[in-house]
């Protein structure tokens, strides 16, 4: 499995960013997928995930409310929209497949499949 995310890019404070994660290699439509981001000289945090059919997401309280995570499975792609955006948000974004099919789960170890990362930089 690969994956490609895009969408990243410099922003105002306030702004909004959409990324997107694209999968190739092997359909993704039966796992959960999540998104992850490194801020510099941080450890890799925990950001949205959304589950095989999209009816489940989570995220945790420093983006809820502000970022959306979505999915097309006849696409293979993972979006994850991001509003109100804060200088404390710029990090590289990374996109993640989880094939255990335990249902979502936070934890970036048990992420099989890592997208390249996308740089993501608030301005205040």
């Amino acid at each position: 499995v690969q994956l490609q995310a895009s969408g990243g890019g410099l922003v105002q404070a306030g702004g909004s960013l959409r990324l997107s994660c694209a999968a190739s290699g092997h359909s993704f439509s039966g796992y959960s997928m999540g998104w992850f981001r490194r801020a510099s000289g941080k450890e890799r945090n925990f950001v949205a995930a959304i589950s095989w059919s999209g009816t489940t997401t989570h995220y945790p309280d420093s983006v809820k409310g502000r970022f959306t995570i979505t999915r097309d499975n006849d696409k293979n792609t993972v979006h994850l929209q991001m509003n109100s955006l804060k200088p404390e948000d710029t990090a590289v974004y990374y996109c993640a497949l989880d094939t255990n099919g335990l249902g979502i789960r936070t934890d970036p170890d048990e992420y099989e499949y890592w997208g390249q990362g996308t740089l993501v930089t608030v301005s205040s």
